[in-house]
């Protein structure tokens, strides 16, 4: 039996049928589950002021991550272009139509006016429909596909806009609509994909059978083309990519919010020679203008500002609320050491790693296969993880070194250990096993390099992620009036020497601090 997991939407759940259909005429059994989203359940604001990419798939991935679904349906379009680890994209249906519609709430006669009311919850329709007309006016529009025809028919407004292929699928598209052949769809726009986790090898080889060649190629590099660019549902980015005759058409384009400003891109080259088109689709559109029109979107003044000591990936960044401002940089720098070999000549029994920084560090110098270690114990959920990634299984992890230490040595007893470390590792772990007399030897891996910058004191939190961090800061900056939020109590205990006022993440995580901010300022 295949648990098929779905929003329950009729839109979300016509595309589980179908996969369920396809899958059980290959032979297999299915059964839906369904599992509702913040997207579905926060109805008063656009989509591009809740905060996060991924609101319509985030409660369908926890899902699969614990094992109560085997695979995941999503409209593609609503994906994030970075997957969360351990989930992969096992299939891509055959793409359905890709345009935009305009259902009328009478006729077209309005358009001979200055002015007109049209209704959308996109961001990207928005943009593009006052580029077209700039004197009319975008009202919001969100719920499933009935509750927006329903409001459509309520309101005094002379059009809605909606994806042509959700109006087919559930049977509701009306007479009276006109096709919006002009307007780019949303990356992905009409495709269904299937998610499963990446060790769950027997679904994956199932799911390769419905996968669709050609629409996988075409949304990959419509995808490809909106993670360079960074939008998510923050910025309005449309994208579509076509094949015929053996030959791939692209076309791409970026504009303001306001609709007044437009960057685009279209090219048609050999469907044996797309791999890196999206890629370059984008850097185009950027080095054009789009890196000036972005950074224009992400620094537009917000009530709230927020600085980040570290620069942050685009999958971090968009767990920050759409309301906050966010600015970053990297105040501290990770150098590897190049070690010896007589390092790592002989088997080792334990080892000790507090960071992923470590690791990496230590395979910057050797080839995993050359190292032996018997025991490997480590501190964080995601060290562990690169370790049983790159490396091999782990004995035992804690949160904190304190409580590796102590269960070092009034557990395991150990009467030796090797610590692989930075130059700027904590006191704890060490001052604890040399206490119980444990031999201890450190192989410095890395040095911490403070890179601090001077910051404008306009920031109401400054976000933390070590205690170097926090030093490199003050280094540059008198400014503590903000409010520090913190990875840890380590980080945490250092920022209290000179903030009055910090907050500490519940989890030792970037995602995990972010959320932090969002809550407080909520």
């Amino acid at each position: 039996m295949i648990r098929i997991g779905t929003r329950s939407s009729e839109l979300a759940l016509w595309q589980a049928n179908t996969v369920a259909s396809q899958l059980n005429h290959l032979g297999y059994e299915t059964e839906i589950v369904k599992i509702d989203s913040i997207g579905d359940e926060v109805l008063n604001k656009p989509l591009y002021q809740l905060g996060t990419t991924g609101v319509f798939t985030k409660n369908l991935d926890i899902a699969l991550l614990n094992d109560k679904i085997d695979i995941a349906v999503h409209s593609l379009k609503d994906v994030p272009t970075q997957l969360p680890e351990g989930i992969v994209q096992a299939a891509v249906l055959k793409r359905g139509n890709f345009n935009d519609v305009l259902v009328l709430k009478s006729d077209e006669t309005f358009f001979e006016n200055s002015t007109a009311v049209i209704a959308t919850g996109s961001l990207r329709r928005k943009a593009q429909w006052l580029y077209r007309y700039p004197n009319h006016t975008i009202t919001d529009l969100r719920g499933n596909v009935n509750t927006r025809l329903r409001k459509l028919e309520e309101n005094n407004w002379n059009g809605a806009i909606f994806a042509l292929a959700g109006l087919k699928r559930i049977k509701l598209l009306p007479d009276n609509f006109i096709k919006l052949d002009w307007m780019i769809p949303a990356p992905a726009q009409g495709a269904v994909m299937v998610a499963a986790l990446e060790t769950n090898t027997e679904i994956l080889e199932i799911c390769k059978s419905l996968n669709h060649e050609e629409t996988e190629t075409c949304v990959a590099i419509e995808r490809k083309f909106l993670q360079v660019l960074e939008g998510g549902c923050t910025a309005p980015i449309g994208a579509l990519a076509t094949i015929k005759n053996e030959e791939l058409k692209f076309k791409g384009v970026l504009f303001s919010p306001d609709g007044k400003n437009k960057i685009e891109f279209q090219k048609t080259v050999p469907v044996d020679n797309v791999s890196d088109l999206g890629e370059f689709a984008a850097n185009y559109i950027l080095e054009r203008g789009g890196k000036k029109l972005m950074q224009h979107m992400e620094t537009i003044e917000k009530e709230i500002q927020v600085y980040a000591t570290k620069v942050l990936s685009a999958a971090q960044k968009s767990v920050i609320s759409a309301n906050i401002g966010l600015d970053m940089s990297d105040f501290i720098t990770i150098r590897s050491n190049r070690l010896k070999p007589v390092v790592v000549k002989k088997p080792i029994e334990n080892v000790v790693f507090t960071s992923q920084n470590a690791v990496e560090s230590l395979l910057n110098n050797f080839d995993s296969t050359a190292l032996d270690f018997k025991n490997i114990y480590c501190v964080g959920r995601r060290t562990k993880r690169l370790i049983e990634k790159k490396i091999g299984k782990v004995t035992h992890s804690e949160t904190t070194a304190k409580k590796l230490a102590d269960y070092l040595v009034n557990i395991e007893k150990v009467a030796a250990v090797t610590f692989f470390c930075g130059n700027k590792r904590r006191d704890d772990l060490p001052v604890i096993l040399k206490q119980h007399h444990v031999e201890l030897t450190e192989v410095e891996c890395y040095k911490t390099l403070l890179t601090p910058k001077k910051i404008a004191p306009k920031y109401k939190g400054i976000l933390f992620f070590s205690p170097t961090g926090v030093e490199s800061y003050i280094k540059e900056n008198t400014f503590t009036n903000g409010i520090a939020f913190c990875i840890g109590d380590t980080t945490a205990n250092e920022a209290k020497k000179y903030f009055d006022q910090v907050e500490v993440a519940k989890l030792a995580t970037v995602e995990s601090v972010l959320k932090t901010v969002n809550e407080y300022f909520k």
